[in-house]
Protein backbone atom coordinates (compact mmCIF):
# COMPACT_ATOMS: atom_id res chain seq x y z
CA UNK A 1 0.00 0.00 0.00
CA UNK A 2 1.29 3.75 -0.75
CA UNK A 3 0.61 5.91 0.89
CA UNK A 4 0.19 10.05 -0.35
CA UNK A 5 1.96 11.63 2.31
CA UNK A 6 3.78 10.85 5.41
CA UNK A 7 5.14 13.51 8.30
CA UNK A 8 8.20 11.80 10.34
CA UNK A 9 8.20 13.08 13.58
CA UNK A 10 9.34 16.76 13.95
CA UNK A 11 8.68 17.82 10.78
CA UNK A 12 5.42 20.38 9.62
CA UNK A 13 2.86 18.75 8.18
CA UNK A 14 1.82 19.91 4.18
CA UNK A 15 -0.97 19.93 2.34
CA UNK A 16 -0.98 15.98 0.76
CA UNK A 17 -2.93 17.59 -2.36
CA UNK A 18 0.20 19.76 -3.56
CA UNK A 19 3.45 18.34 -2.05
CA UNK A 20 5.22 15.49 -2.64
CA UNK A 21 5.58 12.53 -0.40
CA UNK A 22 8.87 13.02 1.91
CA UNK A 23 11.80 10.46 0.98
CA UNK A 24 12.14 7.03 3.19
CA UNK A 25 15.19 7.52 5.54
CA UNK A 26 16.34 4.09 3.07
CA UNK A 27 16.33 3.33 -0.25
CA UNK A 28 13.97 0.10 -1.02
CA UNK A 29 16.34 -2.96 -0.77
CA UNK A 30 17.62 -0.96 1.97
CA UNK A 31 15.13 -0.20 4.14
CA UNK A 32 15.64 -2.74 7.20
CA UNK A 33 14.31 -0.32 10.22
CA UNK A 34 14.28 -1.14 13.76
CA UNK A 35 11.13 -0.70 15.92
CA UNK A 36 13.09 2.66 17.54
CA UNK A 37 13.99 3.60 14.12
CA UNK A 38 10.26 3.26 13.17
CA UNK A 39 9.20 4.77 16.19
CA UNK A 40 11.58 7.94 16.18
CA UNK A 41 10.34 8.14 12.41
CA UNK A 42 6.53 8.13 12.81
CA UNK A 43 6.37 9.81 16.26
CA UNK A 44 4.46 6.90 17.72
CA UNK A 45 6.25 4.59 20.72
CA UNK A 46 7.37 1.25 20.28
CA UNK A 47 4.73 0.17 22.48
CA UNK A 48 1.96 1.13 20.10
CA UNK A 49 4.13 -0.37 17.36
CA UNK A 50 4.07 -3.74 19.37
CA UNK A 51 -0.04 -2.87 20.38
CA UNK A 52 -0.67 -2.20 16.70
CA UNK A 53 0.92 -5.58 15.77
CA UNK A 54 -0.86 -7.39 18.36
CA UNK A 55 -4.33 -5.86 17.43
CA UNK A 56 -4.33 -6.90 13.33
CA UNK A 57 -3.64 -3.34 12.20
CA UNK A 58 0.05 -3.74 11.49
CA UNK A 59 0.66 -6.61 8.41
CA UNK A 60 3.66 -9.12 9.26
CA UNK A 61 6.95 -7.73 10.33
CA UNK A 62 9.56 -9.49 9.25
CA UNK A 63 12.07 -10.36 12.14
CA UNK A 64 16.15 -11.05 12.11
CA UNK A 65 17.56 -13.89 12.92
CA UNK A 66 17.74 -12.94 16.67
CA UNK A 67 13.38 -12.15 16.72
CA UNK A 68 13.78 -8.33 16.34
CA UNK A 69 10.88 -7.04 14.34
CA UNK A 70 12.52 -5.43 10.69
CA UNK A 71 10.28 -2.94 9.31
CA UNK A 72 10.38 -1.53 5.88
CA UNK A 73 9.64 1.07 3.59
CA UNK A 74 6.08 -0.66 3.09
CA UNK A 75 5.82 -0.49 6.54
CA UNK A 76 6.55 3.14 6.85
CA UNK A 77 3.74 3.69 4.49
CA UNK A 78 1.18 1.97 5.88
CA UNK A 79 1.82 3.92 9.23
CA UNK A 80 1.66 6.74 7.90
CA UNK A 81 -1.95 5.65 6.15
CA UNK A 82 -2.95 4.28 9.76
CA UNK A 83 -1.90 8.22 11.66
CA UNK A 84 -4.29 9.81 8.49
CA UNK A 85 -6.92 7.67 9.53
CA UNK A 86 -6.48 7.91 12.95
CA UNK A 87 -6.43 11.72 12.58
CA UNK A 88 -9.75 11.10 11.03
CA UNK A 89 -11.53 9.59 14.40
CA UNK A 90 -11.50 6.26 12.73
CA UNK A 91 -12.06 3.77 15.42
CA UNK A 92 -9.39 1.20 15.76
CA UNK A 93 -11.58 -1.36 15.15
CA UNK A 94 -12.76 0.15 12.01
CA UNK A 95 -9.05 0.35 11.14
CA UNK A 96 -8.47 -3.38 11.93
CA UNK A 97 -11.47 -4.11 10.09
CA UNK A 98 -9.78 -2.12 6.88
CA UNK A 99 -6.81 -3.96 7.64
CA UNK A 100 -8.15 -7.42 7.57
CA UNK A 101 -9.80 -6.01 3.91
CA UNK A 102 -6.56 -5.23 2.74
CA UNK A 103 -4.56 -8.54 3.91
CA UNK A 104 -7.51 -10.56 2.04
CA UNK A 105 -7.14 -9.29 -1.15
CA UNK A 106 -8.57 -7.02 -4.25
CA UNK A 107 -12.18 -8.26 -4.10
CA UNK A 108 -12.65 -6.42 -1.03
CA UNK A 109 -12.52 -3.16 -2.95
CA UNK A 110 -16.10 -2.06 -2.36
CA UNK A 111 -15.98 -2.61 1.24
CA UNK A 112 -12.90 -0.78 1.91
CA UNK A 113 -14.26 1.68 -0.34
CA UNK A 114 -17.41 2.37 1.92
CA UNK A 115 -15.29 2.22 5.29
CA UNK A 116 -13.47 4.99 3.30
CA UNK A 117 -16.47 6.89 2.27
CA UNK A 118 -17.93 6.54 5.63
CA UNK A 119 -15.32 8.28 7.47
CA UNK A 120 -14.91 10.87 4.84
CA UNK A 121 -18.55 11.74 5.68
CA UNK A 122 -17.89 11.72 9.18
CA UNK A 123 -14.95 14.18 8.43
CA UNK A 124 -16.46 16.41 6.76
CA UNK A 125 -19.16 16.69 9.47
CA UNK A 126 -16.51 17.78 11.79
CA UNK A 127 -15.26 20.46 9.76
CA UNK A 128 -18.40 22.16 9.02
CA UNK A 129 -18.68 22.10 12.91
CA UNK A 130 -15.55 23.39 13.49
CA UNK A 131 -16.28 26.10 10.77
CA UNK A 132 -19.17 27.02 12.50
CA UNK A 133 -17.45 27.18 16.03
CA UNK A 134 -14.22 29.68 14.34
CA UNK A 135 -16.76 31.69 12.73
CA UNK A 136 -18.20 32.22 16.66
CA UNK A 137 -14.90 32.55 17.35
CA UNK A 138 -14.16 35.19 14.87
CA UNK A 139 -17.31 36.88 16.13
CA UNK A 140 -16.01 37.05 19.71
CA UNK A 141 -12.17 37.88 18.51
CA UNK A 142 -14.23 41.17 16.81
CA UNK A 143 -16.19 42.07 19.63
CA UNK A 144 -13.36 42.13 22.00
CA UNK A 145 -11.21 44.09 19.12
CA UNK A 146 -13.99 46.81 19.96
CA UNK A 147 -14.55 46.35 23.30
CA UNK A 148 -16.09 49.03 25.81
CA UNK A 149 -18.69 49.83 22.89
CA UNK A 150 -21.38 47.29 23.80
CA UNK A 151 -22.44 45.20 26.53
CA UNK A 152 -21.59 41.72 26.44
CA UNK A 153 -24.38 38.78 27.02
CA UNK A 154 -21.72 36.03 27.03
Amino acid sequence: MTVIESTPAGTQSTDICTSAPPAHPRPDGQDRYTISEVAAWTGLSAHTLRWYERIGLMPHVDRSATGQRRFTNRDLDWLTFVGKLRLTGMPVAAMVRYAELVRAGEHTFEERQGLLEETRRDVRARIAELQETLAVLDFKINFYAGAGRAPEGF
